[in-house]
């Protein structure tokens, strides 16, 4: 493929300057609304001029290798991915994942845009790589490591896919009320709400939920004890479930509350809320579908998975 021919997406987001500008319309407002939640506008001026010229940087060394197009994290629900093209994310974790999401098999190349703000443990490359590590990209000498993903497929036809993790339960603080079933067992449930993660999200919610729950019992099994020290492998075949604070009672069990699931071994969950139902991944509820009653929710792993380079 010649450089003329080579489609490069550039992914990137609004700071939290931009943020803040777009809803309060000029940076001076911006600065007086966060000075007066006692924020520290200057962070907000340093993080924004840091990503602004990472952004510069980046699309100035990837032209040399093809036609670079800049791609809003707004946009990405809609936006269709030449299937050659090659992916570059430039910014946090959480926009990594959510790209993922939206690919299917194109090679995603991640840049921690500020290391000293951000972690990025899914951000193997900095700014300063790019120059050289898009070339061995280019020429196949870079690996790539896969990203198991989880999918929701509702009754009435509707998908949602997640790179690290579902939310199964009531938008608001009120419970979730459901039917829940794995294999054989099934029982109607009461919580506030069912955590399904793949093997890049079991460090994240899900061991904050099993943490939780260990601390307040006492005691957790093997398989919860090793996924809160270790998690998954990202490329895990398995996706495990945790229901959050259960609620026993005439009319609602509580013992079907952990395990895992699986393409041959779905999850299954049916709404018994007439309002207020939700399924949403990656943290992102504005994405999420409405789970109403007599919607069924089937959840395994989505044959289709993410290519992280590195």
């Amino acid at each position: 493929m010649g450089q003329s021919d080579r489609k490069i997406i550039l992914v990137i987001r609004r700071t939290r300057l931009q943020e803040l500008v777009s809803r309060y319309n000029t940076v001076e407002q911006a600065r007086f609304q966060a000075e007066h939640l006692g924020m520290d506008f200057s962070d907000f001026l340093q993080e924004d001029a840091l990503y602004q010229a990472a952004i510069a940087q980046v699309e100035e060394d990837l032209k040399v290798h093809g036609r670079v197009q800049r791609l809003d994290r707004g946009f990405l629900p809609n936006f269709l991915f030449p299937p050659q093209c090659l992916v570059v994310v430039l910014g946090q974790d959480g926009l990594v994942a959510n790209t993922l999401k939206y690919l299917d098999g194109q090679p995603v190349m991640a840049i921690n845009p500020d290391p000293a703000r951000w972690e990025g443990v899914l951000l193997p490359f900095v700014v300063q790589d790019v120059r050289a590590v898009i070339a061995e990209i280019l020429r196949g000498q870079r690996r790539t490591r896969q990203v198991s993903m989880g999918r929701a497929r509702l009754s009435d036809g509707q998908e949602l896919l997640a790179v690290n993790d579902f939310f199964i339960g009531a938008r608001s603080h009120v419970s979730a009320r459901y039917d829940i079933a794995l294999g054989d067992r099934s029982e109607r449930q009461s919580s506030s709400g069912v955590i399904v993660s793949t093997g890049l999200g079991s460090t994240g919610w899900l061991r904050s939920v099993l943490t939780g729950a260990t601390a307040i019992a006492g005691k957790s099994s093997a398989r919860a004890q090793a996924l809160r020290e270790r998690g998954m492998d990202w490329a895990a075949e398995e996706l495990v479930f945790s229901v959050r604070e259960p609620y026993p009672s005439r009319s609602s069990q509580a013992s079907l509350v952990f395990g895992q699931c699986s393409t041959g071994s779905p999850l299954r969950i049916r709404s018994l809320m007439p309002e207020g139902g939700v399924i949403f991944s990656d943290g992102i509820e504005a994405d999420g579908l409405d789970f109403r009653s007599g919607l069924e929710a089937v959840i395994d792993l989505s044959p289709r998975q993410g290519l992280l380079l590195n």
